[in-house]
């Protein structure tokens, strides 16, 4: 289990305002696409004046019908592999860049607890991925602890750092 510490409200913003810089400067947009943590991505970018000069918009596709309905993920796929995989995070965060039409994506989906976990997706898991340029997209499983809102604050964190650290150096 991930053990940092649970990011505040200042250090989620400063997280914003040097993803806001990046993208800013390649005159990128982006997109997020939200399952566990229910559009706090999209709240922590849009919390930032002007960030329709780089935020394009925010999915909250929590359901499976949202994540086929917006994003294109494949019904077989999310019957197959479960929300909560590193196959629909691919694909949820491929479809919002593809769907939006912009330079970068994240997505996020998982099991924020209390309950919903399993033995193999215990609460706190969370898939992620991130779709830059024209690179294909990629995946990365995180297990946090701590509450509900201990997991989520931590996976828009994760989120945002996985971005910032994907886009390419100027």
């Amino acid at each position: 289990m991930q053990g940092k510490s649970v990011p505040g409200d200042s250090e989620l913003a400063q997280l914003v305002d040097s993803l806001a810089t990046a993208l800013i400067n390649r005159g990128w947009n982006m997109v997020a696409a939200e399952s566990c943590t229910g559009g706090w991505i999209a709240k922590c970018c849009t919390d930032r004046a002007g960030s329709s000069a780089w935020f394009e918009r925010g999915l909250v596709t929590y359901s499976n019908a949202a994540k086929h309905d917006l994003l294109g993920v494949d019904v077989v796929v999310l019957e197959r592999e479960g929300a909560v995989s590193r196959e629909v995070a691919l694909r949820m965060a491929a479809g919002a860049r593809r769907r939006a039409g912009v330079e970068a994506a994240l997505a996020v989906t998982g099991v924020a607890g209390p309950d919903g976990g399993s033995a193999d997706k215990p609460v706190g898991t969370v898939w992620f991925a991130w779709a830059v340029g024209g690179k294909p997209a990629e995946a990365e499983r995180v297990v946090f602890a701590g509450d509900r809102e201990a997991v989520r604050r931590q996976t828009v964190a994760h989120a945002l750092r996985g971005l910032i650290n994907r886009l390419p150096r100027e």
